[in-house]
């Protein structure tokens, strides 16, 4: 990447809103071209996204962070109580995507910290999804044996739990 410094990680304000939408659309299409339908990626709106991360931003219960290089949004995690019905952990990291170009540049990992810390906590990873799950471990998540069926698009993903 060649940028040593620290990225700036911090809370998410309304105005950021489309920068995460952004964030949110490429990233899919970069880390998920072999899980989702191509057509499916190319399609992905922005601006539907903009409209759900502004609800999402001022949601009280929901944190959402943001990680900045050079004034720019490159990534973003979100984490709250947790949506499943019940949940094995009081935290769950709801998403975290980092542009790839900036993929092994400590971002990611400045903005799981800022969510979730060492905390325990748990998550859904796409199956399938080696980079991410490998990120995870190095963390002190591991699969916990829970499984289910994402509806995304026309064919949707499977995803597995992970839990520390």
């Amino acid at each position: 990447m060649g940028n040593d410094a620290a990225p700036t990680v911090r809370r998410a304000e309304p105005r950021d809103a489309r920068s995460i939408a952004e964030v949110h659309v490429r990233a899919w299409q970069e880390a998920y071209a072999h899980l989702l339908p191509a057509a499916f990626l190319a399609a992905l709106d922005v601006d539907a996204r903009e409209d759900r991360w502004r609800g999402l931003v001022a949601d009280p219960d929901l944190t959402v962070l943001v990680a900045e290089r050079d004034g720019r949004v490159v990534g973003w995690a979100s984490a709250g109580a947790g949506r499943d019905d019940e949940p094995v952990r009081d935290r769950e990291l709801e998403g975290i995507y980092v542009l790839a170009g900036h993929h092994g540049s400590g971002t990611g990992q400045a903005l799981l910290d800022a969510a979730v810390g060492t905390e325990p906590a748990f998550l859904w990873v796409a199956d399938r999804n080696p980079r991410a799950e490998a990120f995870y471990r190095r963390n002190g998540f591991e699969r916990d044996g829970a499984t289910k069926h994402v509806p995304i698009g026309p064919a949707g993903l499977d995803a597995v739990r992970m839990v520390r």
